[in-house]
């Protein structure tokens, strides 16, 4: 199943399918973890002047709006599994980035937000949440120049996929059934 959380109409039906897979099961996790970060033609970061208000709700409406629109489509069955959700934010969500641009930076400070405000609204119903703002973390989309942020990072190194997978285990499981509304930082201190 393919959802395209750039169109609110397209996220609708996908929950409607997920839901219709679900068939009256409990849903124990949910992890908005789709983003885009659009960039200049010359792969450069589109900062608040040059960046279209077109690409703007593009960025907001999959970093920000579809985590709130999934989790309220599937509210029932996350209640019914007193599940977790888990939003992935970014450190540059709390920075400016020499390469994350401006709509991406504040869609992720915006979704922080949106999970501290979703934690006091979900808590009641048994439904936890948390975030995780990953640093600088060595997959296959980053280029040279991310590696160049590794001489920076207090650890020095980047992250691995391995170790954010880790943490977002972690917060879906009982191991974790006391954590709601954090934000985890997972940068080998980056963010110091």
């Amino acid at each position: 199943m393919v959802i395209d959380l750039a169109d609110e109409e397209s996220t609708h039906r996908g929950i409607q399918t997920l839901r219709e897979r679900l068939d009256g099961e409990p849903l124990n996790a949910l992890v908005n973890n789709a983003a885009v970060s659009p960039k200049q033609s010359d792969g450069a970061r589109l900062s608040t002047l040059n960046t279209g208000v077109d690409e703007w709700r593009t960025v907001f409406n999959v970093n920000f709006f579809a985590p709130m629109v999934l989790a309220r489509g599937l509210i029932e069955e996350l209640r019914q599994g007193r599940g977790s959700i888990v939003n992935v934010t970014s450190i540059v969500g709390s920075r400016v980035h020499p390469f994350a641009g401006s709509a991406y930076a504040t869609s992720k400070a915006a979704l922080a937000s949106l999970t501290r405000e979703m934690a006091a609204d979900l808590g009641p119903l048994g439904i936890r949440i948390n975030a995780i703002a990953p640093g600088e973390i060595e997959t296959s989309m980053i280029g040279p120049e991310y590696k160049e942020l590794a001489k920076d990072i207090p650890m020095g190194r980047l992250g691995t996929a391995e170790e954010v997978a880790k943490t977002i285990y972690f917060l879906c499981t009982e191991q974790s059934s006391y954590v709601h509304g954090a934000e985890i930082h997972i940068n080998g201190g980056q963010h110091v």
